[in-house]
């Protein structure tokens, strides 16, 4: 099986717009794309001699580039490893160390943040990607028509490297694959009816698997068109949407929140919009309520990293009587809610997901341990507590892994925790997530100081700050004589969480 796509729709439609970047006005054509693929993976294997199954480390924001070197992926075999550009320095390098890249591409803009990486001496070779962008402008200029002969390799094989906030002290590299990539656009395609006519902005940041795989990946099969922004602006979006006559948008609450309190959304003409697709966390009735008086229908989702990220989507028809339902699953996956004996349990009650189908990750890079306990007779455990109604709507009831997500973003509290125990003034910590009215939720660490200590919740965050990416950030500092435990004296984080809601 070719995984080419970006090849087939040079063939089919060569003159089509792909791509374009909002900030800059530039933009290419398929035929283009695919050119600067060619010439781009001629470069890599010859020049730098790269191979297949080697990563390239990315670290830069939307852009054409990018796209570029995902097409380069799919000819060669070479493995992108999508970096957050909001981290702090040591989780990049952790990053850097656990993947073992060839090839880091950064930004100009981020010079400083890799100025300070430690692992910078595992790489081969680290440029610029305005550099890039330059060899790119320099080979189209040329005129001339680039061959490579793609390489051969499983359906398998890892096109991305997606890391994932540790539930435990570390994150895990998902592995994407070719085969998911592929099948989760097609249950993308089939249950959100794209065409090739549709048209969508993308402005989620590319270290996240909804970036390339919510609308983007399945818009490139379709050979369909797509805006890239750099980063959320709330103004910019509305106007794009009407101007670049915009068909589908993908977003999350918080997002559709801070749009729909511009002054811009009531000026805004949406008649081109077929629907608002929702992900992250349940969106409140009443900011469906308000898309739905200006006519655009919300669709609400459900997904992770691992698998997909589309598994399940409730159609937009049921926004209203299906309050907080993430919908019924799409077409290729096999779902079932079971107890923590792994037996299913009945229609009605409360289950773990696990998820099984052709979108399911082969496993984390380089963590045995971790694929073992995540997958199970190929079947993959979520960790998300929901329950089914008597149609066969699910409906999301808790996080086992006591996650929560701030503006869009998944937070793990182990992560956040691992690294403020490493104070030394810091007995005990816990930190849960609390309702928060601009990014939906926040978190709060509730702290154990050592005896004489006078550290400050100040201090903490500062500490935090040179570690962690921000929205990582408790918000709220409580300090404590004690923290509550429970009968097998673990942390009671219910009990914390129910103070917290007296209050």
């Amino acid at each position: 099986m070719t995984f080419d796509w970006f090849k087939k729709w040079a063939l089919y439609h060569p003159e089509k717009v792909a791509f374009k970047e909002y900030e800059t006005g530039r933009e290419y054509t398929y035929r283009q794309i695919d050119n600067l693929a060619q010439a781009t993976s001629r470069w890599f294997t010859e020049d730098l001699e790269l191979k297949t199954g080697d990563r390239v480390a990315v670290l830069s924001e939307n852009n054409l580039e990018y796209v570029v070197l995902f097409s380069v992926a799919q000819k060669t075999g070479i493995t992108l490893v999508l970096l957050n550009y909001r981290l702090a320095p040591p989780e990049l390098d952790f990053m850097i160390e656990n993947s073992d890249p060839s090839v880091l591409v950064s930004e100009k803009k981020f010079e400083e943040k890799v100025s300070e990486l430690k692992q910078l001496h595992r790489l081969k070779h680290h440029f610029l990607l305005e550099d890039l962008a330059e060899k790119h402008i320099s080979w189209l200029d040329s005129g001339e028509t680039f061959t490579f002969d793609n390489k051969s390799f499983s359906e398998n094989h890892p096109v991305y490297l997606i890391y994932t906030s540790g539930t435990t002290a570390f994150p895990k590299g998902a592995i994407y694959s070719h085969k998911m990539l592929f099948w989760n656009s097609i249950n993308t395609e089939l249950r959100l009816d794209i065409t090739s006519e549709d048209r969508a902005l993308n402005c989620a940041p590319p270290f996240h698997t909804g970036s390339w795989n919510v609308l983007q990946n399945p818009f490139v099969l379709h050979g369909a068109y797509t805006l890239l922004m750099r980063s959320f602006d709330p103004d910019a979006v509305l106007k794009q949407l009407q101007q670049d006559g915009h068909t589908i948008f993908w977003g999350v609450p918080t997002m559709l929140k801070m749009m729909a309190e511009s002054p811009v959304f009531e000026k805004t003409d949406f008649s081109k919009i077929r629907y608002f697709v929702i992900g992250g966390e349940a969106m409140p009735i009443p900011l469906i309520r308000k898309y739905h008086d200006k006519g655009i229908p919300i669709r609400q989702g459900y997904g992770l990293t691992e698998v997909g990220p589309n598994v399940y989507s409730l159609d937009q028809s049921d926004a209203i009587r299906k309050q907080g339902s993430i919908g019924t699953p799409n077409f290729y996956y096999e779902v079932k809610l079971v107890d923590s004996s792994g037996s299913e349990v009945k229609q009605g009650e409360t289950g773990e997901l696990i998820i099984k189908g052709p979108t399911v990750t082969p496993g984390y890079w380089k963590n045995d341990k971790a694929t073992k306990e995540t997958i199970i007779d190929g079947w993959f455990h979520t960790g998300d507590l929901m329950k089914q109604d008597d149609e066969g709507y699910f409906f999301v009831v808790d996080r086992i892994k006591n996650m929560y997500i701030s503006g869009g973003e998944n937070v793990y509290p182990a992560e956040v925790e691992h690294l403020i125990s490493t104070l030394q003034e810091v007995q005990s910590i816990a930190i849960i997530g609390i309702p928060d009215e601009k990014w939906g939720e926040t978190g709060k660490a509730f702290i154990v100081k050592k005896a004489n200590s006078k550290l400050t919740g100040e201090q903490v965050k500062a500490f935090c700050m040179e570690h962690l990416a921000k929205y990582k950030v408790p918000k709220h500092i409580e300090f404590l004589e004690t923290l509550p435990v429970n009968n097998a004296g673990k942390i009671d984080r219910k009990k914390l969480k129910t103070q917290q809601d007296e209050r």
